[in-house]
C-alpha cells in the first residue's frame, strides 16, 4: 500500500492528512469550507484513493491560505505515497463530461512544478467557495508534487459544473498517473534515469 501522512503547522493554517493512493475512494474531510470539501471529496471517489483530512485555518480573514495549505499537504502526500516512482505511468489525462460542462487535465509527476490554467470564473463564489481559489489549489499542489498540471475547462454554463468537471478529470487524471505498470513494474519511468 502507497500510503503517506502529512501534518503542516503554520501561523495561518493546521492540517492534518492522510492518504492511502491504493484505496477505494473513501473520504473524510474537513475544511471549514463546504464546496471545497465536497470537490476534495470528488478527488478521492474519482482518484480511488482513500482521504482522510482536516484543516483548520484562518476563515475569518479569508479562505485562500486554507485551501492553499491543503493543496501543498496533498502535493507533499501524494509525492510521499509514490515513492521513487518506479513502476508508475506518471503521466496521465482525462476529458470529463458533467452534464452541459466539459473539462480537461493533464498531469505528469516529471519532478518539475508547472502550473497551467483556461478557465474563467463567471461567479466570485458558488457556494461557500471563493471561486479564484481553485487555481491557487492546484498550483500549490503542481509546486508540492513537483507535477506539471494542465487544466482546461473547456465549455459549460453552470459554475458549479464547471469547477466540478475540472476537480473530476484532476483526479481521473491522477488515478491513471499514478497506477503501477505492470509491464515496467521496477522501472523508472524517465530516460534520464531520475524523475
Amino acid at each position: 500500500m502507497r500510503k503517506a501522512a502529512v501534518h503542516r503547522t503554520t501561523n495561518e493554517t493546521s492540517i492534518q492528512l492522510k492518504l492511502n493512493l491504493d484505496g477505494r475512494g473513501k473520504a473524510r474531510i474537513d475544511t471549514g469550507i463546504r464546496f471545497f470539501d465536497h470537490m476534495l471529496e470528488q478527488i478521492a471517489r474519482h482518484g480511488a484513493l482513500d482521504l482522510d483530512l482536516v484543516a483548520r485555518g484562518d476563515l475569518d480573514v479569508d479562505q485562500h491560505h486554507t485551501v492553499e495549505d491543503v493543496g501543498i499537504a496533498l502535493g507533499e502526500a501524494v509525492k510521499q505515497a509514490l515513492g521513487s516512482k518506479r513502476g508508475i505511468l506518471r503521466a496521465g489525462y482525462f476529458l470529463m463530461p458533467m452534464d452541459e460542462s466539459l473539462g480537461a487535465c493533464a498531469l505528469d509527476f516529471s519532478g518539475r512544478a508547472h502550473f497551467v490554467c483556461k478557465w474563467r470564473p463567471l461567479a466570485r463564489r458558488v457556494g461557500d467557495f471563493q471561486t479564484e481559489l481553485l487555481e491557487d489549489f492546484f498550483q500549490a499542489f503542481a509546486q508540492a508534487a513537483a507535477a506539471n498540471v494542465h487544466l482546461r475547462h473547456v465549455y459549460g454554463r453552470s459554475s458549479h459544473h464547471q469547477i466540478e468537471v475540472m476537480f473530476k478529470a484532476f483526479a481521473r487524471a491522477l488515478r491513471f498517473a499514478v497506477t503501477r505498470d505492470r509491464q515496467l513494474r521496477r522501472v523508472l519511468p524517465s530516460t534520464k534515469g531520475l524523475l
